[in-house]
């Protein structure tokens, strides 16, 4: 490409001739890169191919030193030309390897490349084979990574063969039996499902998705005798069998291989591709035909290990809030439903009620939400209907199937017995999968939207409810087949499947899901692009702000520094000024993450550009208190001899990388920083023994143990609060 017109190379040369280093144009050029600058010329939208054109031809490149090559953006960088196939500079991959043949195999890790066996640039790495025994060794490692991802896969496809013809509606019935029979032993009422289970969750997940990407839009338009005919052949012999209808044993024999075999893939590409890629903690090294990992940095499984510890605690904090709350509520005395469900529903109520909580001071999240249909949600109405259902799905299926399952050793005969009580019982729906249709259904929760104005519930706040939780399969299916880059929701996630007229539910699932973090990744991974999710993120900085604020801060918001057209710092979303100390806050709002690989994306991506940005926006704090009294004066800073000391937190929603430095600035949680302003840490200890075996404490006792454990024992300060936040200390119980 013609240089006068290359984006980087014109831009390279503007901050050389402003005075910049190399060093430091670079890693401003590299940054603009990775961050998908240019997005546009003129009217036309950019895409990552014609920007990695742009980039990987830049002049600039054929003049950097060596030592450049070691900056971690660089390696970012050339982890993005190793993840591509449309331009080739094989002289300046031979260059770097020359002098940091290390920078060229961590950007073949960061990229994936071991596992894309076509891809060009193994080419690139065996040029570099012939002179550098490294690199023969990294295809070594490349040749037993392909041969087991290979192996996976045959196996996969093996077991998929048999059940190709079967509809969506049809493996959700072997996922449901399979649940039943495997999965519901595993489980505890009280405790939810360990991790196994998890990970057999996860391998239906991938199964359903497979068969939806291979489905025909017939296959998903369901009527009463399309269904009946599918339960009849398929759900019913294994559960009321007859003489004249046979178990298709084979095919459910074959869908239990392929579970396994499916979590073996999901187990190969976490455990063994995804720590290859992503984990810098460990190395894997080749002994003869096999890999064993060594372990580099031995802290790196306590801090993942400590993260799932506050998650835990988190949750508990939240409830604890809620149960506070409650108590000191009418709703506490008023009767919730039949008096036999009494403790559930308002268990269910408390959940919700801290799932609420959590949405809207974490996560910025208003009490009604337009869902996709374009109805309003009431928030704490859609929190609720879910923890109701769970708790239904818990006391009429899990239960008594597990008390059904003792009785006769016999997980076939439990259900037909759990479906046989259902029949009686007003002939309720008591088998494996549960459905209804959707008119149905919002007569069925109509109740619980009641409200003084509508003492029936509303229906139409029915309906949003259910689009809320509702997943679209025909709709998803559509877009698979269809090849568009789709997010896919997890089954907890949407929980109420959708085909044809039918709603449809899993009760081994519903039973046992995390709501709250459901609720979250619904609106802030599969809803990210929400019309809302904008405005959502300015009401967690204004939270954030009357939080500074009642604590004696003088806040801006929104602060805008000077810019020119040759440096713009970027809008500044809190600035908290008290004890003649400045504190500038960075808010990111993101998702729940559950793998290595997408912590991994969210620290080199979302996390680097947020150091980048607190960097900027910090030294043009710095110099306008030097300059302008306009805004010393709205922080309450009065004196024109004192320059005060300026500090940069980046906060953010989700806890991955917490406490680690980016371009030198503390990235924190949003819920550490309301904990520590809120001083209520110790409810991060189960006050009320809710969790534990302890006796429930008495609301005097819970101030007692307010009062005992403060995290500021000699008053809350500016110093105080950076003291706490620095050392972790709202972390005490668990580090």
């Amino acid at each position: 490409m013609d240089s006068t017109s290359n984006y980087y190379d014109n831009k390279y040369k503007r901050y050389i001739s402003s005075g910049l280093s190399g060093t430091d144009a670079l890693l401003e050029v590299t940054n603009s890169y990775l961050d998908g600058k240019p997005a546009r010329q003129g009217k036309l939208q950019l895409n990552a191919a014609y920007r990695d054109g742009l980039f990987w031809t830049a002049g600039f490149l054929e003049e950097l030193p060596g030592d450049i090559y070691l900056k971690e953006h660089f390696v970012l960088a050339l982890a993005r030309y190793m993840g591509q196939e449309k331009v080739d500079n094989f002289d300046l991959i031979r260059r770097i390897a020359l002098v940091a043949p290390d920078v060229i195999q961590r950007s073949v890790r960061y990229s994936g490349l071991i596992i894309r066996a076509n891809s060009k640039r193994w080419t690139d790495i065996e040029r570099l084979a012939h002179n550098d025994n490294r690199f023969s060794e990294l295809l070594k490692i490349h040749h037993i990574f392909k041969d087991v991802h290979q192996l996976c896969l045959d196996d996969l496809a093996k077991f998929q063969a048999p059940l190709r013809g079967l509809t969506p509606i049809e493996i959700i019935t072997y996922a449901s039996l399979y649940a039943f029979e495997h999965l519901l032993s595993e489980y505890d009422v009280d405790g939810g499902l360990d991790a196994e289970v998890a990970e057999d969750w996860r391998a239906i997940n991938d199964i359903l998705i497979w068969v939806l990407s291979n489905s025909s839009i017939q296959d998903l338009r369901l009527n009463d005798h399309v269904l009946g005919r599918s339960l009849k052949e398929h759900l019913s012999p294994f559960i009321f069998p007859t003489l004249e209808q046979v178990a298709r044993t084979d095919l459910y024999t074959c869908f239990i291989q392929l579970v396994a075999a499916q979590k073996e893939l999901n187990s190969f590409m976490s455990q063994s591709v995804d720590a290859y890629c992503y984990d810098d903690s460990i190395q894997f090294v080749r002994v003869g035909s096999r890999l064993e990992i060594v372990q580099l940095d031995k802290d790196a499984k306590r801090v993942w290990k400590r993260n799932g510890d506050k998650l835990l605690r988190l949750h508990q904090y939240w409830f604890c809030r809620a149960w506070s709350e409650f108590i000191d509520s009418e709703k506490f005395l008023e009767p919730m439903g039949l008096p036999e469900n009494q403790e559930y529903n308002q268990l269910a109520y408390v959940k919700a009620l801290g799932t609420q909580l959590e949405l809207t001071e974490v996560y910025g999240v208003g009490d009604f939400v337009r869902v996709e249909s374009g109805f309003q949600v009431n928030l704490f109405k859609a929190l609720l209907s879910i923890e109701l259902m769970t708790a239904f799905y818990c006391t009429d299926f899990v239960i008594p199937f597990n008390e059904y399952l003792k009785q006769t050793g016999n997980w076939r005969l439990a259900l037909g017995f759990l479906a046989m009580e259902g029949f009686a019982n007003n002939n309720q729906n008591r088998l494996p999968v549960t459905w209804s249709e959707k008119k149905a259904k919002i007569q069925n929760i109509r109740p619980w939207t009641a409200t003084d104005e509508f003492p029936l519930g509303h229906a139409k706040s029915a309906e949003a409810i259910l689009d809320f939780w509702i997943s679209d399969l025909p709709q998803l299916s559509q877009r698979l087949r269809a090849g568009e880059h789709v997010k896919v929701p997890e089954l907890f996630e949407r929980p109420i499947l959708k085909m044809g007229r039918y709603l449809f539910q899993l009760p081994w699932m519903a039973a046992f899901q995390n709501n709250s973090s459901a609720a979250i990744n619904n609106l802030r991974r599969i809803g990210a692009r929400r019309g809302e999710a904008r405005e959502e993120t300015q009401r967690i900085e204004r939270s954030l702000a009357s939080k500074f604020e009642e604590k004696g801060f003088q806040v801006l918001l929104n602060y805008q520094p000077v810019k020119t057209p040759e440096y713009d710092p970027g809008e500044v979303d809190l600035i908290c000024a008290r004890d003649g100390e400045v504190l500038v806050i960075e808010v990111k709002s993101t998702f729940l993450r559950s793998s290595t690989k997408e912590a991994w994306l969210h620290k080199h991506n979302t996390l680097r550009k947020a150091g980048l940005q607190i960097k900027r926006k910090v030294s043009a704090i710095e110099s306008a208190l030097m300059t302008d009294t306009g805004i010393r004066s709205s922080l309450g800073l009065q004196s024109q001899t004192h320059i005060p000391k300026v500090h940069g937190w980046i906060i953010d929603t989700c806890l991955e990388y917490d406490h680690e430095l980016f371009s030198g600035f503390l990235k924190v949680s949003v819920e550490e920083v309301l904990i520590a302003l809120r001083d209520d840490a110790y409810l991060l200890n189960d006050p009320y023994g809710m969790f534990s075996e302890i006796e429930l404490q008495s609301q005097q006792g819970l101030e007692l143990s307010q009062e005992n454990s403060t995290l500021y024992p000699t008053g809350f300060s500016m110093g105080g609060l950076i003291s706490v936040i620095e050392s972790e200390r709202v972390w005490d119980s668990v580090l």
